[in-house]
């Protein structure tokens, strides 16, 4: 899951479903709340512990940390692979993201009838706002602390969607670069500081990641209970703004190619949109082929 959701256009919510956890994974994240929270942080007095251990079984304590541990090794691994990706190939790594965004489109539309006002709507406003956000959030929000606080609630919220990656939305957000190179720069402090670094850079990155996390957090307790809510009231409608927003994504990573070459003093040239439509293929044709021995996308009566 954690590989998975540290790429655009491959859901972490999709693993959970092809690998048979799907359903404890949104039970153990709905039954986390801070009362209980609270009840398991009491445990270290011995008079609270059998209730903390009560807590503990209601969130599937143990299932969460192990599935926690896991994630975050693949994230911490994955992003720092894709972040020297951005830097020195960007044209083929941003080429495949598209792929990869494209393919979980065309193979989730065929899953949801758009086909009531109220659905078409839905998707119409889901394709402008990722298409919109996708070529000006960049600039527009920054990349301060209070941003990265958002961007870790709302990229939390694809967890317990099938076809939604987090990292998806972050690129939405204009997050994704800063992201990863912020983590690959803390785990770069921290083995530096094992080795008699300064805290200075730890410090410094350590902030970022924190707020992200702190606001991942609060996205687990609002943003994605939100969504739930959403998916058990208007499954359809929800589902078809989803995936509208995976379409209108599309403009991310063209829109990222560009910035890039542009900080690289290039720009797009024949060769450079071949090796584009290249690496769009190779990521369309993993997400084909891992629909077609896995049949994950039936996302509406799923999930």
């Amino acid at each position: 899951m954690g590989t998975a959701d540290a790429v655009p256009g491959v859901s972490g919510g999709t693993i959970a479903l092809i690998t048979g956890i799907y359903e404890r994974l949104i039970g153990a994240i709905t039954a986390v709340s801070p009362a209980r929270i609270r009840r398991v942080l009491m445990g270290i007095f011995s008079d609270h512990r059998s209730d903390a251990i009560e807590a503990l079984r209601t969130i599937d304590g143990g299932f969460l940390a192990v599935l926690g541990f896991g994630i975050a090794t693949a994230i911490v691994t994955v992003t720092r692979v894709v972040h020297v990706g951005i830097q020195s190939m960007p044209v083929l790594t941003f080429g495949f993201f598209f792929g990869l965004i494209a393919a979980s489109a065309w193979v989730l539309f065929s899953e949801v009838a758009v086909d009531t006002a109220p659905r078409m709507a839905a998707a119409v406003a889901g394709f402008v706002i990722a298409f919109v956000a996708s070529g000006q959030a960049s600039a527009a929000l920054g990349a301060g602390l209070p941003v990265t606080f958002l961007a870790g609630a709302i990229a939390v919220s694809a967890m317990i969607l099938p076809g939604i990656s987090g990292s998806l939305l972050l690129l939405i957000l204009g997050q994704y670069d800063y992201m990863t190179g912020t983590l690959s720069a803390f785990v770069d402090a921290l083995l530096a500081l094992a080795t008699g670094g300064g805290l200075g850079p730890l410090r410094e990155n350590g902030i970022v990641v924190a707020a992200f996390v702190s606001g991942a957090l609060v996205g687990l307790l609002t943003v994605a209970h939100a969504v739930r809510w959403a998916l058990d009231r208007a499954r359809t409608a929800t589902l078809a703004f989803l995936v509208a927003l995976i379409v209108g994504a599309l403009r991310a990573p063209l829109s990222r190619t560009g910035d890039r070459l542009a900080e690289l003093g290039r720009t797009w040239t024949p060769t450079t949109i071949g090796v584009f439509i290249i690496a769009a293929v190779v990521g369309a044709a993993l997400v084909l082929l891992l629909e077609r021995y896995t049949g994950v996308a039936t996302i509406e009566d799923g999930a």
